[in-house]
């Protein structure tokens, strides 16, 4: 029954009101409705259609459009001698304001309570309680002042001199906060245009253009690789011949993460490609030279054409470039606060050392999600469960992918290390719900132990680990 009602009472607000389905709203709602507002007043059935179609329904150019708040809503059965007849439902919504060319901006939130009757297999909306309206601003300002004050503390509690923490929230597929906390150099606040090293939180980016290349016809995730480029190393093994986009995307390459882990400092095969998985930051850069190989252009140009530029990104780094001002630079600490050596990098790598701010890399995660309009079929391929890692755990495309979370949801994530770097980005295909944090000290995990609870599924996230 609740499961039927949650379905019922999502279509009931996407058709009925943000689709302004009138004929539907008729037959769904009782002719005896009774609809209490804290603001508005009481309406019955006739006032309500009325209001309806004129406010929310009579300027497509300025639509409100209703979001149930995720994890919000509860039904509870009403019997009579054991029959079921009737749900009292309650939850929580968010108000947007719609406009062409515009992003959806959130106006304010408010609480309902509804009154469901069963009629033979179908359900009517009897009577509504709607209060509790609160303008946006106010409950955002309270999460932030909420957020900023706790990250501060943690900041404080667990540390160093001079610790940085950028934090980008996303929900429902939009940007909805990307905010620096702490200091550059003790006495220096960070700027919100704080750049940070971001490590592992490269390949992502990589995995996206491989992605949109696939998607606009330009590769195919299996053709091999040794069309456009063969390393020495590794030329006389044929093993070579088996390296595709997606042996690489999925780290089954057999290769070790970087090949000055061997004894002699060699590129070789410890595996046939596409039979075990093993996280390789080598094959990340033997996908990014067959790359420029195959297209004749690099790595920064290909991102910019296929990536930077059409997520609205102007302030990210493969290498220290012109364009990376060392003033705000996040320099990083290790776990007693003391500063590393700024290594400064002047080639670009696809595996590492990319250096972004929070809000470019938080725009990055929402164009990923919006990828499941504009290429789906490679948008799922990117989330299928390519390889086990282990219970719920998998690897997809260029992304680890944990499922079974609340509401049968999955996070897709990655994560970045470097001396004093710890950075994470994850987000749920299902609520479009996500969030990026930088750090630029080795002390992460005691902050992300309390940070990851107050995120969306992150208390969850933080028990897998």
């Amino acid at each position: 029954m609740q499961d039927e009602l949650k379905i019922k009472d999502a279509e009931f607000f996407q058709r009925g009101f943000n689709e302004c389905d009138m004929a539907y709203l008729d037959a769904t709602i009782s002719p005896q409705l009774k609809f209490y507002h804290d603001k508005g007043g009481f309406q019955d059935k006739t006032a309500f259609m009325q209001n309806t179609k004129k406010y929310i329904c009579g300027d497509p150019a300025h639509k409100p459009i209703r979001v149930l708040t995720e994890g919000s809503l509860t039904a509870f059965p009403l019997y009579n001698d054991g029959v079921l007849y009737g749900a009292v439902q309650h939850g929580e919504h968010q108000f947007y304001l719609r406009e062409p060319g515009k992003p959806d901006q959130l106006t304010g939130t408010a609480r309902f309570t509804s009154v469901w009757l069963k009629q033979g297999d179908a359900w009517q909306l009897s009577d509504v309680l709607s209060y509790d309206h609160q303008p946006a601003t106010t409950k955002r300002q309270q999460a932030a002042q909420k957020q900023s004050a706790l990250i501060t503390e943690l900041l404080k509690q667990h540390k160093v001199p001079a610790p940085a923490l950028g934090l980008g929230i996303i929900e429902h597929g939009k940007l909805v906060s990307a905010q620096v906390y702490g200091e550059l150099t003790p006495g220096t606040v960070a700027p919100q245009n704080t750049l940070f090293k971001v490590a592992s939180l490269t390949k992502p980016v990589v995995t996206m253009l491989t992605l949109r290349l696939v998607a606009a016809g330009k590769l195919q995730l299996d053709e091999p690789l040794a069309a456009y480029w063969v390393d020495p190393d590794i030329k006389a093994d044929p093993n070579h011949l088996l390296l595709t986009p997606r042996i690489v995307l999925t780290h089954q390459t057999g290769f070790a993460n970087w090949r000055y882990l061997e004894d002699d400092d060699t590129l070789r095969f410890q595996f046939k490609p596409g039979t075990q998985h093993q996280y390789s930051g080598e094959g990340f850069e033997y996908l990014r030279r067959a790359l420029e190989h195959k297209f004749g252009q690099s790595l920064e140009a290909l991102a910019q054409q296929y990536v930077f530029e059409p997520a609205g990104m102007s302030d990210t780094y493969f290498w220290w470039s012109q364009g990376v001002d060392e003033a705000r630079y996040a320099r990083n600490h290790d776990s007693n606060g003391k500063a590393f050596e700024t290594e400064k990098y002047y080639k670009a790598n696809a595996a590492a050392n990319l250096i972004s701010t929070i809000e470019d890399y938080s725009k990055f995660i929402v164009f990923v999600m919006a990828q499941q309009q504009a290429m789906p079929a490679v948008y799922q391929d990117m989330q299928a469960h390519h390889v086990s890692i282990g219970p719920e755990h998998y690897f997809g495309l260029g992304w680890e992918i944990f499922s079974g979370f609340s509401n049968q949801q999955s996070l897709l994530l990655h994560s970045g290390r470097d001396p004093g770097v710890s950075t994470l980005a994850a987000f749920s295909p299902q609520s479009q719900n996500g969030y990026v944090i930088f750090m630029n000290g080795d002390n992460a995990s005691a902050v992300l132990e309390q940070l990851l609870p107050q995120l969306y599924l992150g208390a969850e996230l933080w028990q897998r680990n």
